[in-house]
């Protein structure tokens, strides 16, 4: 409602959403699932092979025919009903059998193919295949390899230890990479620990969210994206046309993370409210310093670009990472109970097998 006349004091009416009260429950104490943090051997042994392949090189074969693994080089040709058709040839065509890249029969018929010589390899086109005059159709397709590659892996001795890590020594090495991958685990158990308490304090808390406030929420966070993927040369609207995906369907994916962001800020406030926490001129001063240590820039000239408003922001995030840390502080881990074996299960379990 609005009264906009001569003489008379402009009035008008405007509908905000304001922040929603909520009602804490149970924050202090909560159980969760103790999250317990193991590292196999099959574990290390999968990391090292991983490095052991972004260390392989690759060498030209020239005495025998095509093995499932090779990269290869090929010209190709496809017939159906003894004619060529459309988009079935190809030439210096780089694959790796194995792949999957073509259709399904087409590299495995290539196994045992021989260096510059004609071989026919027989395929049926999948029945959902995209071009319509080929699905279900059996093919034939004449190819000739003209290059064979194999990739050769270096042995795991202390050499490959000493060229791919500070050890001399593979068994130092190894327990390096036991050392690392328990490091990331016991992180990653720590934000899943976070996570859990975070949900279980969010469930037991009433709040009500006004549509207007998760809208905000997801558009702000749909710019905080065209932003990272500006910074990698690519617009929004061509990430879109790539995707397939319109803005109201990324506001639509985006929804049920910004209500959590919402929810988690909102209880985390609550939480540090009761708790009479705050930000201490010495939190400030810390926050400030990483600030300006992460855009290389001088303390005050920080304090000065945030001005009072900013200030204010800062020192209720600290307040709400203290919250954060006090509810998972307070937080009580139970191992996890063992899943219940049914009847059915266990019958199965006990049945003999037949000879």
């Amino acid at each position: 409602m609005t009264q906009l006349e001569a003489g008379k004091p402009f009035i008008f009416t405007a509908e905000v959403a304001l922040k929603p009260e909520v009602t804490l429950g149970k924050y202090k104490g909560v159980k969760v699932d103790k999250i317990e943090v193991k590292v196999t051997d099959e574990e290390v042994d999968a990391e090292i092979n991983r490095e052991r392949e972004s260390n392989a090189r690759t060498i030209n074969v020239e005495d025998r025919a095509v093995k499932d693994g090779d990269m290869t080089v090929i010209d190709f040709e496809g017939f159906v009903d003894g004619v060529a058709f459309e988009g079935g040839k190809g030439e210096n065509h780089s694959l790796t059998i194995g792949s999957g890249s073509f259709i399904p029969g087409f590299e495995e018929g290539l196994i045992g193919a021989e260096l510059n010589k004609e071989t026919e390899v027989n395929v049926t086109f999948p029945e959902d295949y995209h071009a319509a005059e080929l699905a279900g159709k059996p093919a034939v397709f004449k190819c000739t390899v003209k290059e064979i590659k194999e990739k050769q892996l270096p042995d795991l001795d202390d050499e490959f230890a000493s060229e791919v890590s500070d050890f001399d020594t593979m068994a130092e090495y190894r327990e390096d990479v036991q050392k690392k991958l328990t490091s990331k685990k016991e992180e990653e158990a720590k934000i899943a620990k976070e996570e859990a308490v975070l949900d279980a304090v969010i469930a037991d808390a009433k709040m009500e969210i006004p549509d207007a406030m998760i809208e905000t929420q997801q558009r702000q966070m749909l710019e905080n994206f065209a932003q990272r993927i500006q910074a990698q040369g690519l617009t929004l609207e061509q990430y879109m046309q790539f995707t397939g995906l319109t803005a109201q369907t990324m506001m639509e994916q985006l929804k049920p993370e910004a209500l959590k962001r919402i929810q988690s800020r909102l209880v985390l406030e609550a939480v540090a409210a009761a708790e009479k926490m705050e930000a201490t001129e010495e939190d400030f001063e810390a926050e400030i310093k990483s600030i300006a240590e992460s855009y290389q820039m001088e303390a005050d000239k920080v304090k000065e670009l945030l001005g009072e408003q900013g200030a204010k922001q800062v020192k209720e995030d600290i307040c709400v990472r203290k919250a954060a840390d006090f509810i998972v502080d307070n937080a009580k881990e139970a191992k996890a109970a063992a899943k219940k074996t049914t009847k059915k299960e266990k019958a199965a379990e006990e049945k003999p097998e037949e000879a």
